[in-house]
């Protein structure tokens, strides 16, 4: 589906709206080659020093979480699935990444679902958990120097003292032990997503991962945006003590990225921690001028992009955001952009303990910039990147290695960043050879990112021989029997709380879906209650029903034609979704309400059953025929209205509170 571009997109984490509007002033004042429309000189000459000095590079990464981003891409079939995974991960490939950044889950909502937790209960782990570990050791497999990062959203309701509490970094080392039980080794590790710092909090951590053997793994604050947290961190030596990385959100706007005096003092490295947030196929100009300015502004040196993949449903916002799109498992369907292009040609060619060379890192005469790297070693290798969103015109540079530098030809990519032809994309050109003067002579095109480099790369497979998209078959019918207990249903994709298959509650036969969640999480986003999709968002006229039993207390409801979520709604401002409802309360109270495109909720029948539906099982259902929709209870039909707010959409499964509540039996049927 087409989605906005990412500088338009409405997202929760409103730091980057903020921060773009701080730097962009900063632009006003950038050198005159960073500006586009300057006009290029002749020949802009740049000398690769071999001996030049610049920051240690440490990176490009990409994130899984905040939340369930990568959800439906562990629902693949094969060969789809590992080529997917081959794409994000594997070296001379695709996107070759080469840090991979994870939720550390607590069954609440991160902005697009909940992730599982690891431990629910105060001394109760389960390494088993989700689906990270699992991405976690795929990505290894492709790359044995893959880089691992955890943070986390939100946190178990169990903490005593809260999010900055004793029981959190116990909760974190539990963690850091599940990883080693799954043979991965963990890098870094950050505190709270975009929720602030607590100084004191890092100095608990850092001296719990002395204790617990995990001293290699380096602490990373904040995890917010701006640079404030470096300054916390000069005027605190504890705090400086404590934390190996400054890790700060979307530095950048579309033109020039914050730095900051303090940071750069700290003789820390400064990673873009989260940054990115582009469409797969439309954000990869904004994506190529980030990445180089980010050090040649900043000089950060590590660049992780929210998200990995576009693997959730489209009902759930920030749509079209990451590398590329995996949501569509019922055919194995996938699809790739120029981003992921754009992040190879850095990531395919340079390697994590390499370094800049300053003196041939810059702004572009002709608007752009470029950064240049090398190897350690007596004869090191070297990469150079060239990105021209700034520019409007070609422009030559002359590139010039000296010293113990190979003087060779230079292999060159380029990816034409606007392009919608994939033949644009990561075209491997011919080898720029060198004069009698050792030097490179290249023409660069507006609009392109170039790539010169004595490394070699690979351009995988194109995504040509994917499966077509189509809409998912019905009858879909899901009983849950076949499952292990704790697993997560193919297809459903939990948004807040926890929807795991477990043994039926008395009246039930066989095996349920159970909500387990029963304490309220330390949120991160405002989903007020658990909540699951599942289904294709392209349904049209069907039937859907389920059997549910309301644990005592509370309201079960089934969903159906659900369109889009949509925050800050009513006077709670909470996250909800555009859809219809069939709600039954404990009472046997029942309403049939949408969730209107203004955010309201518009009540459209409601009635009583002639006693408590507590404790006991019910089917609810749903039918959509045009705009005639129906409303059942064990069969009967309860509700019949006109309504044409919604004409298509998936099906969800909800409850208003954390209660142990179940559902069995969810069939969608056409109905035409």
């Amino acid at each position: 589906m087409p989605a906005p571009a990412s500088h338009v997109q409405r997202r929760s984490r409103w730091a980057r709206a903020l921060i773009a509007l701080v730097v962009s002033c900063f632009a006003l004042v950038a050198p005159t080659g960073a500006q586009a429309g300057t006009a290029p000189t002749a020949v802009q000459r740049i000398t690769v020093d071999a001996d030049g000095t610049g920051r240690t590079f440490d990176g490009i990464g990409a994130i899984s979480g905040g939340g369930g981003t990568s959800r439906l891409l562990v629902d693949y079939p094969e060969p789809e699935r590992s080529r997917i995974l081959d794409y994000l991960f594997k070296p001379g490939y695709g996107a070759s990444l080469q840090i991979l950044k994870v939720e550390i889950g607590s069954d609440t909502n991160s902005s697009n679902g909940a992730e599982p937790s690891h431990m629910r209960t105060r001394g109760t782990v389960d390494c088993n958990r989700g689906y990270e570990w699992w991405l976690m050791k795929q990505a290894l497999a492709r790359n044995p120097d893959m880089r691992f990062y955890g943070l986390e959203w939100g946190a178990p309701g169990w903490f005593d003292g809260g999010f900055w509490s004793d029981d959190n970094v116990d909760y974190l080392m539990r963690w850091l032990g599940c990883a080693d039980r799954h043979g991965l080794d963990i890098d870094y590790l950050g505190g709270w997503n975009e929720k602030g710092w607590d100084a004191a909090w890092y100095g608990k951590l850092k001296a719990a991962l002395v204790t617990h053997g995990h001293k290699d793994v380096k602490v990373v604050a904040a995890d917010n945006a701006g640079w404030q947290v470096a300054t916390d961190m000069k005027n605190d030596p504890a705090f400086d003590a404590a934390t190996d990385v400054v890790g700060i959100h979307y530095p950048c706007s579309a033109v020039h990225c914050s730095s900051s005096a303090d940071a750069l003092a700290l003789d820390k490295p400064l990673f873009a921690s989260e940054s990115g947030w582009n469409n797969y196929l439309t954000g990869a100009s904004r994506l190529a001028a980030e990445m180089n300015h980010e050090y040649v502004d900043s000089r950060i040196t590590a660049f992780i992009n929210w998200p990995a993949a576009y693997a959730w449903y489209p009902t759930v916002q920030m749509q079209g955001s990451g590398l590329l799109q995996a949501n569509e498992p019922w055919t194995g369907h996938y699809d790739l952009g120029p981003t992921l292009w754009t992040i190879a040609q850095t990531a395919q060619f340079t390697h994590p303990g390499w370094r800049y060379v300053d003196s041939a890192s810059g702004y572009l005469d002709g608007g752009g910039t470029y950064v240049t790297l090398r190897s350690p070693g007596k004869r090191p290798a070297y990469t150079t990147v060239f990105e021209t969103t700034g520019a409007t015109a070609a422009q030559r540079v002359a590139l010039t290695p000296t010293g113990h530098l190979p003087r060779g030809a230079l292999h060159r990519w380029t990816t034409t960043v606007e392009s919608t032809d994939p033949a644009d994309w990561f075209v491997h050109g011919t080898d720029v050879p060198a004069d009698r003067a050792g030097t490179h002579d290249i023409t660069l095109r507006p609009g392109t990112v170039t790539t010169l480099t004595t490394m070699p790369g690979g351009k995988g497979g194109a995504a040509a021989h994917a499966p077509a998209t189509d809409t998912m078959d019905l009858p879909y019918r899901e009983t849950f029997d076949h499952y292990a207990t704790d697993a997560t249903a193919r297809y459903l994709s939990d948004m807040e709380g926890a929807f795991q298959v477990a043994p039926c509650a008395a009246g039930g036969r066989g095996k349920c879906l159970r909500q387990t969640i029963t304490e309220q999480p330390t949120k991160w986003s405002r989903v007020p209650s658990p909540l699951t999709l599942t289904g294709d968002s392209r349904w049209t006229d069907y039937t859907v029903s389920a059997k549910t039993r309301i644990d005592h207390s509370g309201t079960a409801s089934l969903l159906g034609r659900v369109v889009n979520q949509v925050n800050n709604a009513g006077p709670d401002k909470v996250n909800i979704w555009q859809g219809y409802y069939v709600d039954l309360a404990d009472s046997g109270t029942w309403t049939l309400k949408v969730v209107t495109p203004d955010k309201t909720t518009r009540v459209l029948a409601t009635g009583s059953l002639p006693r408590s539906a507590a404790n006991s099982w019910h089917r609810l259902g749903l039918g959509f025929t045009g705009d005639a929709i129906t409303a059942t209870i064990d069969g009967a039909e309860v509700a019949d209205v006109t309504d044409g707010t919604y004409d298509h959409g998936q099906v969800g499964l909800a409850l208003d509170s954390y209660t142990r509540s179940q559902f069995d039996d969810l069939k969608v049927e056409p109905t035409s």
